[in-house]
């Protein structure tokens, strides 16, 4: 059973008054409270409290706030966190369905941040938000005024899809990610209620997976319609702490198994490790994942691989977590970890047996083995030819 640490991910669950995973986090915070902010406004947040009654407005930071760029920069955990806890989120009341979203829309839209200039009815306070699927966010503030002082340079594929009220989001989100607009844009998007049909705003969090699992399902759709994978692969990479592990099986049918473990004494786990499960068989998947928006992330990673080389296959993903990770940075760490991992060389075996071998010796550990039921169904399964000999 997975530990309460691991299902709550700083959510306060336990109902202690302070996380303890988190403390070290706020050991970090070097805060001096403003009253005002004049500067970039990156992206948009969009909490999930209270809905449909919701707090949003902009994310201010005078600086990075696409992952892609920490990732290519080669950002430690470190500095990340250091940006991170610098990062104002400003907060005003909306309702989802009446919202007064116009200018963090034109905040969404924008090809690059856009200057603000927001005055706080108090001095913001340190106020860690985060809950495992969102990037950490510092401090926050109740505003009184804002004002986008620049104009948004708007692409020409998201002026028509934003433009376009009878698009499906999920479609929206397809034709987006297709043309070049990557996961984190079409999230701002759809969190600031600027794609659908009947549109309205999206607490972040839940946006964050919707858009993984939007363009999913379309892949998914193009994916098994694929010839099969001609011999097994393995890949394997890891960034901050996170190991990610792709066994691909040849197969004329989708199925995807993810297997998460946090090493003993590791963000979320205490004296004991703990093992999450979850799995998927066709192309839809009817509950929401207990592993949480890290499912969705990885998932998406393994679909563009296939759908890039034009194949389909069975895919167990292992994920497992080293006490490197000390700061929950959200679920971009697995998305960009999967992709890091299925971007190496892998290696390609003709047999199930040398692809779990290779896996083991990727990781350096075959806890997996024993939770991995698409493996124990393969070995289990009789073929046709098998019935009639």
């Amino acid at each position: 059973m997975p530990s309460q640490c691991a299902v709550c991910k700083g959510k306060g669950l336990c109902g202690l008054p302070n996380c303890p995973v988190t403390r070290r986090f706020h050991a970090l915070k070097d805060v001096r409270p403003v009253s005002e902010y004049m500067g970039a406004s990156p992206s948009v947040f969009v909490g999930s409290y209270g809905y449909p009654r919701v707090i949003g407005g902009p994310l201010m930071i005078n600086d990075s706030d696409n992952p892609l760029q920490w990732v290519r920069e080669g950002f430690s955990i470190d500095d990340i966190v250091n940006i991170r806890s610098r990062t104002i989120r400003g907060g005003k009341e909306m309702d989802v369905k009446l919202p007064d979203t116009e200018k963090i829309q034109e905040i969404a839209l924008s090809n690059k941040p856009l200057d603000v200039e927001v005055a706080f009815a108090k001095p913001v306070q340190f106020d860690l938000n985060f809950d495992g699927t969102v990037a950490p966010v510092g401090m926050s503030g109740a505003m009184k005024k804002l004002d986008v002082i620049d104009n948004a340079s708007v692409s020409r594929i998201v002026d028509r899809c934003t433009s376009d009220t009878d698009l499906r989001a999920t479609e929206a989100a397809r034709i987006l990610f297709e043309n070049g607009t990557d996961v984190y844009k079409i999230t701002n998007l759809l969190t600031s209620g600027l794609l659908g049909v009947q549109r309205k705003v999206v607490p972040t969090r839940w946006a964050i997976t919707a858009t993984d699992d939007m363009i999913s399902s379309g892949m998914k759709r193009d994916v098994v319609r694929m010839p099969a994978l001609p011999e097994f692969q393995v890949f394997c990479a890891t960034l901050h702490g996170n190991s990610l592990c792709f066994l691909l099986i040849p197969a004329e049918e989708w199925k995807f198994e993810m297997i998460e473990r946090w090493q003993k004494h590791s963000l979320w786990a205490g004296e004991e490790e703990t093992i999450i499960e979850d799995a998927e068989a066709g192309l839809t998947k009817s509950k929401y994942s207990p592993i949480g928006g890290a499912y969705y992330s990885a998932r998406l990673a393994v679909l563009e691989y296939l759908k890039s080389i034009g194949r389909c296959a069975k895919v167990l993903c292992i994920r497992d977590i080293s006490g490197e990770y000390w700061a929950p940075l959200g679920t971009w760490v697995i998305r960009e970890a999967s992709h890091a991992s299925l971007a190496t060389a892998p290696v390609r075996v003709g047999t199930l047996a040398e692809a779990t071998s290779a896996a083991q010796a990727l990781l350096s550990t075959n806890f997996w083995l024993a939770h991995a039921k698409m493996l124990r169904d393969i070995r289990q399964q009789k073929t046709l030819t098998e019935f009639f000999t």
